[in-house]
């Protein structure tokens, strides 16, 4: 007889045969579940029956750092100017990065939280909340992260805007492999339950000219997140050993099955007139990529340079040039 192992909330328990497992199970369905003959672990609300399919049975395999997630309805409104908003049924929850609501029901309590707001931290120690604090700070987000929980009755909304012109990213981590790395400040919200991360660049040139430094967000979880990018999107699946050059600032996330490296660009010349740095990334698949036309560093170096301090003003581009500044008072 097959043995079960069920994991609830990140903590694994069993052996057990199929009548302890039912009962486990009926206690809390919003774990997981594993035997004998299973590639990886189920949902216990998506097996129908525990029955046996081979006589002998095996260790499960590790069951590491994943999480149950709130699962979250949503929707994603404008075009140039999106913001995201959450359907939350009573008790559901969703975190997000401070400041970045828009609006709420009255039905929908915020409490600020110290470090990820993931189900391990707001609950757990102090030692843990600090962790996960101190992981955030690295990324150069702030210490706290607010949860936004649906206390009412029926349907609640709480809605997210994001920070500067582009998209946002919806992203079912499953469909990753429970894994997703990101810009540092890409992260905008996400269904309760997953845990924001870092992920560090081993590479000492990529972490010095990759455009993200050596440290990037790492999201861990089984629920939706949402990532903000600049301009439009591409989304795009490469195959096993394809490559794909791509400017550094415009790799906004990429699946951990995915290389992620650096290359010169071309010769010295084509570096220092060609415009487009020294280095550029260089992404080898299989895996999900997701880049942005309009990194915003960019845009912040094209907003500087017309600025008045560097040359720039009302004039540019005009007949009259600096004689239309004078005449108008500038």
């Amino acid at each position: 007889m097959s043995q079960w192992y069920l994991s609830f909330e990140g903590k694994q328990v069993g052996p057990f045969d199929r009548s302890q497992a039912i009962a486990h199970a009926r206690q809390n369905s919003a774990g997981f579940a594993w035997r004998d003959g299973f590639t990886d672990w189920m949902p216990i609300s998506q097996i129908e029956e525990l029955n046996s399919s081979s006589a002998g049975s095996k260790a499960p395999p590790p069951m590491t750092g994943r999480t149950t997630s709130d699962e979250i309805d949503f929707k994603i409104m404008g075009a140039e100017m999106q913001f995201v908003e959450v359907e939350l049924d009573p008790g559901e929850s969703v975190v997000a990065e401070a400041g970045a609501m828009m609006y709420k029901d009255m039905s929908v309590q915020m409490e600020t939280v110290f470090g990820d707001a993931s189900g391990s931290d707001t609950g757990g120690r102090f030692m843990d909340k600090l962790i996960g604090a101190g992981k955030r700070l690295l990324t150069g987000e702030s210490l706290f992260m607010t949860v936004f929980t649906h206390t009412g009755q029926g349907k609640a909304h709480v809605a997210f805007g994001a920070p500067y012109p582009g998209n946002i990213i919806p992203v079912p981590l499953p469909s990753v492999g429970g894994s997703l790395i990101c810009q540092k400040d890409s992260f905008l919200c996400a269904a309760k339950g997953v845990a924001v991360g870092i992920h560090f660049q081993k590479k000492i040139l990529t972490g010095l000219f990759g455009g993200e430094g050596f440290i990037m967000q790492r999201l861990d979880g089984d629920g939706m997140v949402f990532i903000h990018a600049g301009g439009t999107i591409v989304n795009r699946t490469l195959s096993d050993g394809e490559t794909l050059h791509v400017d550094t600032g415009c790799v906004v996330a990429i699946a951990p099955t995915v290389q992620f490296d650096i290359q010169q660009a071309g010769n010295i010349k084509s570096a220092l007139f060609g415009g487009e740095g020294l280095f550029f990334a260089t992404i080898k698949g299989p895996g999900q990529i997701w880049l942005q036309s309009l990194p915003f560093s960019r845009l912040a170096g094209r907003m500087l340079q017309a600025s008045p301090e560097r040359g720039g003003g009302k004039g540019e581009g005009s007949i009259l040039g600096s004689l239309g500044d004078l005449i108008d008072g500038d």
